[in-house]
């Protein structure tokens, strides 16, 4: 599992910035620059206008100072943090002109980041008496995966997989494509895929005790229990111990998270956390404009 300490130590998150500003912005700020006056300075805050678990301040703070580097950002609450409505998260000093360039940009991906960040954390909540670890999935926004896991851990989660490049992860289409599929034989399967890419932990998904049973021999780093009933991961999870670790997957609701931690589970991975977060309710507000 990797954990991202700050979204924007990573070179992809200013390249990712300035693709999204240039998207929006294009040949220039038509409204600004026809009714705003290029000398006007102004003081602004973002704000949250429901409570929320804070994630991409920095990324705000950067969409920001990348439209005009003479903006001074402070930042008053940092990611991973809570708020509750009115609070102010940020705050902007500097040019009005540069600040209103880059307000729709910040904004639109803190709410999106805080949207993950807050759903994330109830599902945290939900299963923290067990010590389940919440993973996030590979479903995510195209080339906004880095914001987004980082968002997850900004909730109290954990990344899964990063990519294709970082873990082998054994599905179903990829059994069936594999020697046939025999399901009395993944330990093979495990053992070719080690083969193939030693340096890389290895998982692999099964849908019944035998077929856990059978990918056991094989000895993987975990092994996913894809829409099982929560007796049937009891009974693997006690197989497991000691052997494999154990994620729990497929359709997992928040009213369902605590009876499926219950099971003893070492993660659950949850593709609801990137794929259908609501977006929380933020909005840049003039403190003093001169």
């Amino acid at each position: 599992m990797t954990t991202v300490c700050d979204v924007m130590d990573d070179l992809r998150a200013m390249a990712a910035i300035k693709a999204a500003l240039a998207e929006d912005v294009g040949e220039g700020d038509a409204t600004t620059l026809a009714l705003v006056d290029p000398a006007a300075r102004a003081t602004g805050e973002i704000l949250a206008r429901e409570a929320c678990r804070v994630a991409g301040v920095t990324v705000a703070r950067a969409v920001l100072t990348c439209v005009d580097p003479a903006l001074r950002v402070a930042v008053i609450v940092p990611d991973g943090e809570t708020v509750e409505p009115g609070d102010t998260i940020l705050t902007i000093e500097g040019k009005a002109t540069s600040i209103l360039t880059a307000e729709r940009t910040a904004l639109n991906f803190m709410q999106r980041m805080c949207g993950i960040a807050t759903l994330t954390a109830r599902f945290v909540k939900a299963v923290e008496a067990y010590g389940t670890m919440i993973l996030d999935t590979r479903k995510t926004t195209p080339n906004l995966r880095l914001f987004e896991k980082y968002a997850v851990t900004c909730g109290g989660g954990t990344n899964h997989r990063f990519g294709l490049y970082d873990r082998v992860l054994v599905k179903d289409n990829h059994r069936r494509l594999w020697q046939g599929g025999d399901p009395d034989r993944l330990d093979l399967a495990v053992a070719a895929a080690r083969e193939a890419f030693p340096s890389l932990e290895v998982e692999i998904e099964v849908e019944s005790v035998a077929e856990c049973q059978s990918a056991l021999r094989g000895r993987p780093e975990w092994i996913m229990l894809d829409n099982m009933s929560c007796e049937m991961m009891r009974t693997c999870v006690a197989l497991c111990r000691g052997v494999s670790k154990t994620e729990a997957s497929g359709g997992i609701t928040l009213a369902r998270a605590q009876e499926v931690a219950a099971t003893g589970v070492d993660a659950i991975s949850l593709g609801c956390l990137t794929h259908s977060a609501p977006s929380i309710d933020l909005a840049l507000e003039w403190r003093a404009v001169q």
